[in-house]
């Protein structure tokens, strides 16, 4: 089974320029913790809830800090095309409960996978074991 058949497609995006405060209304909408940022529909960065509590509100940056201060500019995403088994070792790795899809010809935002996305298909084992490298031993769980 493909990724593009478990992704959500309909994701919310910010833009570098808009406000943390405006992406935190967007996570909070999606009751996400992370929410891509998107330059037009290619996709420059992710910002979580921890980057703006940690990066912006810790050091003093105000709800109108544009999103480009705060995000991580360096995302994990997957193709389109992978495997769902594929991208679910990639979640488990590195620790991610979400993961934008992106086109393999162009790398443009087709959609956003969670272990939600993963465990609602026919692979409910995979999503297990992702979720088995997400949870770290002390039973802590990742943010994003």
């Amino acid at each position: 089974m493909k990724i593009a058949d478990v992704m959500t497609a309909e994701v919310d995006v910010v833009k570098p320029d808009q406000t943390i405060q405006q992406a935190a209304s967007f996570m909070l909408r999606a009751d996400a913790g992370s929410i891509p940022v998107c330059d037009g529909e290619r996709l420059v960065g992710m910002v979580t809830d921890r980057d703006i509590a940690v990066r912006a509100v810790a050091e003093g940056m105000g709800p109108d800090t544009p999103v480009r201060e705060t995000m991580s500019d360096e995302v994990l995403y997957c193709f389109e095309d992978e495997d769902v088994e594929t991208v679910a070792a990639k979640m488990s790795e590195s620790q991610v409960r979400r993961m934008p899809v992106v086109s393999r010809e162009d790398k443009r935002l087709v959609g956003i996978v969670s272990l939600g996305d993963i465990s609602r298909s026919n692979e409910h084992d995979i999503a297990a074991l992702a979720l088995d490298g997400i949870t770290d031993p002390g039973g802590e769980h990742s943010q994003v």
